[in-house]
């Protein structure tokens, strides 16, 4: 008699409430899982995406379709982590492409593709090009061009940080670019890039507080007398 009290009481509970409730799993797995409970707890879980603003699925094996799916679901979506984690992430740019045709897309503020060898400039400029209120952009550890910067300096008006770490098909032509076409950008990580001093000098000649950060070290303007110079 208890069990079924227990039973009828949870559910009593409206879809609104239990998904509140599952907002606190932060679990891709335990969501999942309570999702196959029953019809009212799977539109639950629905509900429970829908109202999240941030979604990592780094160090997950995701693919194209489960990536696109969840995001397409979280309406209120305002940062992504897809950072890949561990070996097997299998996100192309055909999953970047489905991301950019979500609804949550143009209120991305932060989004972070860090190691994703499996994308190319096709997937990144498809995004960015519908993304247009991001602040922060991880790219680095991928394969992209200046292709990417390109478009993402005619794109990002509202861009602050962009990681480039280990980008090493980015010339100083794109970074020129990138710094023109991104009047917010506080700071750039190009921490194993070929990129010059000299180009390190002429980007912070056009924006004196940009924040350079090479090799671990943060550079700024008032430090350019002290870089050392190689002959």
């Amino acid at each position: 008699m208890e069990d079924q009290v227990e039973v009828s009481a949870i559910e009593v509970l409206p879809v609104d409430a239990l998904a509140h409730c599952f907002l606190s799993l932060s679990s891709f797995k335990d969501l999942a899982q309570v999702s196959i409970v029953c019809r009212k707890w799977r539109e639950a879980v629905k509900q429970s995406l829908a109202r999240r603003d941030k979604l990592s699925f780094a160090g997950w094996k995701m693919d194209d379709n489960s990536l696109a799916r969840l995001v397409q679901g979280a309406f209120g979506l305002k940062e992504l982590d897809i950072s890949r984690g561990c070996w097997g992430c299998r996100i192309t740019d055909d999953g970047l492409y489905k991301i950019s045709l979500a609804k949550c897309c143009i209120n991305l503020t932060s989004v972070s593709m860090w190691g994703i060898t499996g994308i190319t400039d096709n997937g990144v400029i498809q995004l960015v090009s519908r993304a247009r209120s991001l602040q922060h952009l991880n790219i680095g550890g991928t394969f992209i061009t200046d292709d990417s910067l390109f478009i993402i300096a005619s794109h990002c008006p509202q861009l602050k940080v962009l990681i480039l770490w280990g980008c090493r098909h980015v010339t100083e032509r794109g970074l020129f670019a990138l710094i023109r076409g991104c009047p917010k950008l506080e700071s750039i990580n190009v921490w194993g890039m070929r990129v010059s001093l000299e180009c390190y000098v002429g980007l912070l000649t056009i924006k004196p507080h940009l924040l350079i950060k090479p090799g671990g070290v943060h550079l700024h303007a008032g430090r350019v007398p002290q870089w050392p110079i190689v002959q």
